[in-house]
């Protein structure tokens, strides 16, 4: 399947920002999964691109005039697969056994997991896939009820998230059973409005590889994902975060669009 993929993010101030810096993951690597077509990002100036601590490419776009407005935009074409066979990593999975800010489980986090964990040592991938049917039910997909930095603990208090929650609570409850898990950001073809393009799911090593669950669409990852980066949660994978000094408060406009490449 081949994936045209526009995303556009617009920041937006209402006094002069003297400086900023902007860290990109807004590149996906190539991968058994998905060959890069063509890939480009427009930015204000260009940009560093190295690779980050994850293996995931990194740009970093740097801002050393006054302004007011930041447009980033990122669009290419990008053939996938349902194939996910490991590819060389960067780290060892036992560094994805690391808490972090957005996934420390608590109590109720803990014993969600326990739940599971008979099934999961019985059968990882059924056990795994249960443990995932299990956060859905728990926090049903709700827009507006949680931020970027709403911790998974929060938002299975809460009853309630977006991907970047349902995978935060996996990620929390597969780390409490000594399992590493990881954050998954990227894009997703779907039809369905209450989801948006821009997507995050969740991978978990275990019997011996890397293996996908996208809790929001209570499935494994397949043609339709297209992934751009990995990390311990949302803040290492993000695609766009950044740093300003001034600027005063901000307006931000994020929107990515995913079809398939015959269907424009």
């Amino acid at each position: 399947m081949q994936l045209t993929i526009d995303h556009e993010t617009v920041y937006r101030y209402d006094a002069t920002v003297s400086h900023s810096t902007q860290y990109l993951r807004l590149t996906p690597p190539q991968s058994s999964h998905q060959r890069i077509i063509s890939w480009q990002l427009e930015l204000p100036v260009a940009a560093s691109e190295s690779t980050d601590a994850y293996g995931n490419i990194l740009h970093v776009l740097t801002l050393d005039t006054p302004h007011s407005e930041i447009r980033l935009r990122a669009h290419g074409v990008v053939e996938t697969s349902d194939h996910w066979a490991d590819e060389t990593e960067a780290l060892p999975p036992p560094v994805f056994l690391r808490g972090s800010a957005l996934t420390e489980p608590d109590d109720a986090i803990r014993a969600l997991a326990a739940g599971h964990a008979v099934a999961i040592a019985a059968n990882p991938e059924a056990g795994l896939a249960a443990l995932m049917q299990a956060v859905a039910d728990a926090m049903p997909y709700t827009s507006g009820v949680t931020q970027a930095e709403t911790t998974a603990a929060q938002a299975l208090a809460l009853g309630a998230g977006v991907c970047q929650d349902h995978s935060h609570v996996f990620i929390a409850a597969c780390r409490s059973l000594g399992l590493p898990a990881r954050y998954v950001s990227g894009y997703l073809l779907t039809d369905r409005d209450a989801h948006v393009a821009s997507h995050a799911w969740a991978e978990v090593y275990a019997a011996g590889r890397w293996l996908g669950f996208d809790i929001s669409n209570r499935q494994q990852p397949d043609r339709h994902h297209l992934k751009l980066a990995v990390g311990l949660d949302y803040t290492d994978a993000s695609p766009v975060r950044g740093v300003r000094r001034g600027g005063g408060s901000e307006a931000l406009q994020a929107h990515a669009r995913v079809t398939e490449a015959d269907q424009q």
